[in-house]
């Protein structure tokens, strides 16, 4: 818990996951696509978050979000109840995530409630969920937030493709992968994909391409950030999330919304996104300083430069 109002409220799931990849096992670690945002939006604005947890959720892990100046008056602790977990393997392709086991849990009847003082925060992320809960969140802001983000996935965009395009008119920009572009707009093209995407108001369509980093549009420019080419990656689960918090973070800390501004966000937000990729859990995130960032910041500089 913090002293002040957060700059910026960042609402999802928390969770417990089991990873598996070819570099490695974890069990019972930190996961959900609020914990990662919040993580990396901390490192640039206050950050405030949104989400639910049962009686069995490790007192550990919210010290951890308290020690990096994360309000958790939006966390609701559910008694009786358990905590969301997932369990997922990737093989050597680890853009593609194999879920093995789900248990919602307390997720099946989250009802989101905003703190009162979250209500009036200028920037709001809306992680990977369900688009009901999303637009649920975004009407309980007393006023229209400079910038709203959101997040989605395929699950959704399968089962409630309706709702999820009402997120995308609400939201300032919607982000999603390429997969899941082509499967809301029902084309293979991705340049098409973003032009639906640019017609329902967005201020720029983000399209996320995993290792490959990630394209940008405007009604008028175009943007490709590479991906960094780590040696040492471990585990690609939450990455998507940290680019995500990271890129509101900054732009909350900014202010600028300029498209010379929004692409240094994205830039930033892929090395985040990229020294996730190199533990597992919250491991990186945890220790994660501004020095390390900026190193690798100037790298993706020097990647582009002809």
């Amino acid at each position: 818990m913090t002293n002040s109002a957060p700059q910026v409220v960042v609402a999802g799931s928390i969770g417990i996951d089991n990873v598996k990849t070819p570099f490695g096992e974890v069990k019972g670690v930190l996961g959900g696509s609020a914990s990662f945002a919040a993580l990396a939006c901390s490192l640039f604005s206050c950050t405030g978050i949104v989400s639910v947890v049962g009686e069995d959720f490790p007192q550990p892990h919210l010290e951890l979000f308290q020690s990096h100046s994360i309000d958790t008056n939006g966390i609701e602790v559910k008694k009786g109840q358990k905590t969301f977990r997932w369990s997922g393997e990737y093989g050597f392709d680890l853009n593609d995530a194999k879920t093995i086991n789900t248990e919602l849990n307390v997720i099946t009847n989250f009802h989101p409630k905003l703190p009162d003082e979250y209500k009036t925060a200028d920037f709001l992320f809306l992680g990977n969920i369900d688009p009901m809960l999303q637009l649920n969140i975004l009407s309980q802001m007393e006023k229209r937030p400079k910038l709203v983000i959101a997040d989605t996935m395929n699950i959704w965009i399968s089962t409630y493709r309706e709702k999820v395009l009402e997120v995308v008119k609400k939201a300032d920009v919607c982000l999603m992968n390429e997969l899941e572009a082509r499967q809301l707009f029902q084309t293979p093209n991705l340049t098409k994909a973003a032009k639906e995407i640019l017609k329902r108001d967005m201020k720029m369509a983000i399209i996320k391409k995993g290792e490959h980093g990630c394209i940008a549009f405007t009604e008028k420019n175009y943007f490709a950030c590479p991906g960094y080419p780590l040696e040492n990656i471990r585990d690609p689960t939450g990455s998507g999330d940290s680019f995500g918090g990271t890129l509101i973070g900054y732009l909350a800390k900014t202010g600028d919304f300029s498209e010379a501004n929004w692409r240094k966000a994205i830039v930033y937000a892929s090395c985040v996104a990229s020294y996730n990729a190199e533990g597992f859990s919250v491991e990186k995130l945890k220790t994660l300083s501004m020095r390390d960032i900026e190193s690798r910041y100037n790298e993706f500089k020097e990647f582009v430069k002809f």
